[in-house]
């Protein structure tokens, strides 16, 4: 399977710059996978397709604000820093993007805040773009932390070529995150909202959950023309009993299980025993999903719409068939739905 496969012609304005109004009314595109059958629904229309005992695997990480914006000593300019994640509690050491990257050396101090209440230091350069960063406080930790989120924004994606405002900041978090981790959030599980939970649970459908802490490694361009030569970045990946116990009993009584989201898919086949069923795991997953590919845990997939080349309409394409996804795409550009982060959702059946 070739790159150039995964190109299609995406207008600018169908990608969403803003979410729906409502979580779960945004616009849905059902495709049945066997027969290429497509429909056009509302989002919450999907309670409809599910029965008693099936079961929805959702990803409950928790996105941190980990975007700063600082400015460097001496010369003030403003230098935008990405935090990837935490190496070191007790020295306050993280792993972090900046941008511009070509202005920061070792040794640079950057301030941030209004009244430059919280300094870092470069003691790094591991990357191309990627710095190391120690941050110079002598409170508690816990005081440490609240201060440095209190100075971060939503990490929304940087095609929406904006900075996050207050409406991000409830929006680009799922209503069920709950597991700290995350720079990006699982979108598919963004259009659920508590009404539409609510009716599902009545309903006698079943919630089940994993824990894969997403990096910007997700979001990386494919540059590569053969897929097999890509290579993922890995992610964490939490499984616990109880997901294993519940979608294993609804396999064995021939339930379907739904997976709500291509991070959600990931953690299912990473973790899968040669009888098709799920195990548990804790660890981390580089596995990469793109056609052909036969799944073996989930029966019905939820993801929002992605972008040209992206490594999440691979995976997409692998769950719903190549030829019915790309046509489904197709489809939905002539349709007008709207692409992206905050941009409508697509169920396979």
């Amino acid at each position: 399977m070739k790159l150039s496969k995964f190109k299609f012609k995406l207008p600018t304005e169908l990608i969403a710059q803003y979410p729906a109004p409502n979580r779960d009314e945004s616009r849905l595109l059902v495709l049945n996978r066997n027969t290429g059958n497509i429909e056009h629904k509302i989002f919450k229309d999907v309670i409809n397709y599910f029965d008693e005992q099936d079961v929805f695997v959702f990803n409950d990480t928790r996105v941190f604000p980990a975007r700063l914006y600082g400015n460097k000593e001496k010369t003030g300019a403003e230098i935008e820093v990405f935090l990837l994640r935490e190496l070191n509690r007790d020295l306050r050491i993280w792993d972090v993007l900046v941008d511009p990257a070509r202005k920061i050396r070792i040794g640079n101090k950057l301030y941030f805040g209004e009244n430059d209440n919280l300094v870092a230091e470069v003691i790094d350069n591991t990357t191309s773009r990627g710095r190391t960063l120690r941050f110079l406080f002598d409170g508690e930790y816990e005081e440490f932390k609240k201060l440095l989120y209190s100075l971060g924004s939503a990490p929304i994606p940087k095609i929406l070529n904006r900075r996050a405002e207050q409406i991000d900041e409830e929006r680009f978090q799922t209503i069920f995150a709950k597991v700290e981790g995350a720079v990006s959030a699982p979108t598919a599980g963004l259009h659920f909202s508590r009404e539409l939970m609510k009716r599902m649970e009545i309903k006698g459908i079943e919630f089940a959950f994993i824990t894969l802490h997403i990096g910007l490694g997700n979001f990386r361009e494919v540059d590569v023309e053969d897929l097999t030569k890509h290579k993922m970045d890995s992610e964490q990946v939490i499984i616990g009993s109880k997901t294993v116990e519940m979608v294993n009993r609804a396999k064995d009584n021939k339930k379907r299980v739904c997976a709500v989201g291509t991070t959600v898919m990931r953690s299912l086949e990473s973790s899968v025993t040669t009888r098709d069923r799920l195990s548990e795991f804790n660890g981390w997953t580089n596995k990469f999903i793109f056609p052909p590919y036969e799944t073996s845990i989930q029966d019905a997939f939820i993801s929002n719409l992605h972008l040209p080349y992206s490594t999440l309409l691979m995976m997409v394409a692998a769950f719903g068939g190549y030829d019915k996804v790309m046509n489904a795409y197709d489809v939905a550009v002539k349709e007008k739905y709207r692409f992206g982060t905050y941009g409508d959702a697509m169920l396979i059946l």
